[in-house]
């Protein structure tokens, strides 16, 4: 009986995963205001996370072994704003970053309103920097001004969010995405973004901390302790 609980179970997670799936593959016209399956994959967000880390999928958190010092600096970067602003990270030293690659057709979309929150309960520590990218699936298909006016009316975004760019490796792999995944610059780390709402947390010295699979929540443990706790 257990044992057919469990497989129940198992297939239940299955078709799951299957829809939420199913619909992230289904490609639609960006609006600023939020889509049916726009509205349906921010609700499917719960179980969707549950599901990923129930089965230990997308939930990879990867820290370095030893305290590793980059070889460059994560200060020398400037980046361009979505509305056009020029940002330079050598602002924000001393406090920790967060590098996020984001989309907004994703059943991770809903990760911005977490990632909100994480912002404005840490404001004077932690910034949070998302880059909207059409990598994967093509889930980014907006333009900047589109991308802007839908993180701000659908979750509240305030955060900086970059101008779309790319995120994978390649040559047109933003540098600091290069950086953040090479080890013979950042130090260690080689992993690029797996998936949209990949995540890294720089340290208040300009080391990188973590990457952080799009399964990890940002308003999780893991995370957490990666912002609050000391970690090499």
């Amino acid at each position: 009986m257990m044992s057919l609980t469990r497989n129940i179970k198992f297939l239940i997670a299955l078709c799951c995963i299957a829809l939420i799936a199913l619909a992230c593959s289904v490609t639609s016209k960006t609006h600023t205001t939020m889509s049916t399956r726009q509205s349906i994959l921010k609700s499917f967000y719960p179980a969707l996370t549950s599901v990923t880390r129930f089965f230990g999928v997308n939930n990879r958190v990867i820290t370095p072994d030893v305290p590793a010092v980059p070889s460059s600096s994560i200060y020398d970067f400037k980046v361009t704003l979505i509305n056009g602003d020029t940002l330079s990270l050598a602002d924000y030293k001393g406090k920790k970053i967060i590098v996020v690659n984001t989309a907004s057709d994703c059943g991770y979309t809903a990760q911005y309103e977490e990632l909100q929150q994480v912002y404005n309960s840490n404001k004077e520590t932690i910034v949070v920097i998302g880059f909207p990218a059409n990598d994967f699936k093509q889930q980014e298909k907006g333009n900047d001004d589109e991308i802007a006016s839908f993180c701000k009316k659908n979750y509240g975004v305030e955060f900086p969010i970059a101008n779309k760019t790319t995120v994978i490796k390649g040559d047109a792999q933003h540098p600091l995405f290069d950086w953040l995944s090479d080890p013979s610059k950042n130090g260690w780390n080689k992993e690029a973004p797996a998936w949209n709402f990949s995540k890294y947390v720089i340290g208040e010295e300009g080391n990188l901390l973590g990457y952080f699979d799009p399964g990890v929540s940002p308003l999780g443990k893991d995370f957490s302790n990666a912002l609050h706790n000391t970690m090499p």
